[in-house]
């Protein structure tokens, strides 16, 4: 039986670590593709925002990466 429903390939938005003493970078899942959002940096600032809105996702310390997720969620 052939699934006729669009994947859904989220976007995960990549941060430094918080600065609650954590190692890790902060991944977040996007809804949207990984090319409905602008990464800028100016100076030490990064930002993301939601092309077809400007809503700013985030705003701090870099660097920040979108990657597409490999598989379906």
């Amino acid at each position: 039986m052939p699934i006729n429903v669009p994947w859904n390939y989220p976007t995960w938005m990549c941060t430094p670590p918080g600065r609650a003493g954590s190692v890790f970078p902060t991944e977040t899942v996007l809804p949207l593709e990984a090319q409905a959002y602008a990464v800028t940096q100016e100076g030490e600032i990064w930002q993301v925002t939601v092309k077809h809105s400007g809503e700013v996702l985030y705003s701090g310390q870099g660097p920040v990466v979108l990657v597409e997720s490999p598989a379906p969620f």
